[in-house]
């Protein structure tokens, strides 16, 4: 079976695979047009964007403001005819503050998780920007869509629906993450609603997809595309490090825990050195704080977020935090982004013929 393509809205994308944002630093300009170029949608992460700005410490949003309109600026210019997005959380601070700037440079779609977005669409009124919020279940898909088109007569141009499985901060307690939350049934569940309220929107899968079998399996159950972020940490044009890339090679499955942020939430990522320190309560204290996220209180959280997310980017990864998703123990290799998306579609094709055909 050939991959069908994906419309956001009127943006068209030859294939049905967002690249998700991996912040900070791990999906810039590199990663996004690479993807876009190959079909799908590259989204740039603006969290803390402007790590390796001159005056990141002394004027961290201004920093980070710039280093986006950059990054998009870049991205824009090494695509060929792609779409580019931006991933924005909306647990930062100054959230409408990015959210414009990524409108000014006229990226074209937004992305935003973390917390609702339910303030989004007043914030790209007037633009083209088609808007996507991440969701977790259906309670909170219907909330989204019920406020923007109450508040803001819109609906999301498209829902990304993430599960468990997912790298990063997590939208479910660690309570949930010892039940078997099955992503394709919350998937199902939104399509049926967008459906029941005759919106035509594609609803997205995300959260441990890897393979092609498993982008073939979201697919045959209703899903019109996947987001994909793990898979693309191991090429040649992501963002980061490659000391962080072969973090992910080196990793087994038992190398892949669930740890809790300084904000409270649960999130996974590979044990290393400072993982293990964190365990033992022996972690150095705070001594700037960048005023990231919501609900973030200096005086009170283990560790900085941001300071362990840069050490791992720039390639300290043993003092670093290594974000990833359920199935990063089976990276192998560094490869190129379109390697990965060869491969794909073999798999989705050879899956499809042996499964669903």
């Amino acid at each position: 079976m050939k991959l069908p393509s994906l419309n956001i809205g009127n943006i068209n994308l030859r294939l049905p695979i967002i690249q998700g944002g991996m912040g900070i630093g791990i999906s810039r300009s590199s990663l996004a047009s690479s993807i876009s170029n190959e079909g799908g949608l590259g989204v740039i992460s603006a969290a803390q964007i402007g790590y390796d700005e001159s005056d990141f410490k002394t004027n961290t949003l201004s920093a980070n403001l710039r280093a986006l309109s950059k990054e998009i600026k870049k991205a824009k210019e090494l695509t060929s005819n792609g779409a580019i997005g931006v991933n924005i959380m909306v647990a930062m601070k100054n959230y409408a503050e990015i959210v414009k700037t990524a409108v000014k440079e006229k990226v074209d779609v937004i992305i935003s998780g973390a917390g609702l977005p339910t303030e989004l669409p007043a914030l790209v009124k007037g633009s083209n920007v088609k808007i996507v919020p991440i969701v977790s279940s259906l309670r909170a898909a219907k909330i989204i869509v019920k406020r923007w088109l109450k508040k803001h007569d819109r609906y999301p141009d498209a829902i990304i629906v993430e599960g468990p499985k997912a790298g990063g901060h997590l939208g479910f307690s660690v309570d949930e993450l010892d039940t078997n939350i099955d992503l394709k049934q919350i998937v199902s569940s939104i399509v049926d609603y967008v459906k029941d309220i005759n919106i035509d929107i594609p609803v997205i899968a995300a959260g441990g997809v890897y393979t092609g079998e498993d982008i073939a399996i979201h697919i045959n159950n209703g899903a019109s595309g996947v987001q994909m972020s793990t898979r693309f940490v191991t090429t040649e044009e992501c963002d980061a490090h490659r000391n962080y890339k072969q973090a992910y090679i080196d990793a087994s499955k038992d190398d892949i825990v669930i740890v809790k942020s300084p904000v409270g939430m649960p999130a996974r990522a590979i044990k290393n050195n400072f993982i293990k320190q964190l365990e033992l309560d022996s972690i150095d204290k705070i001594t700037k704080c960048y005023h990231c996220l919501l609900g973030c209180d200096p005086s009170k959280i283990p560790y900085c977020i941001t300071d362990k997310l840069i050490n791992a980017v720039k390639g300290n990864v043993d003092k670093g935090l290594i974000f990833v998703g359920s199935n990063a123990y089976l990276s192998s290799k560094i490869e190129t982004v379109k390697d990965v998306f060869d491969q794909l579609k073999r798999e989705v094709n050879e899956t499809f013929l042996s499964r669903f055909e």
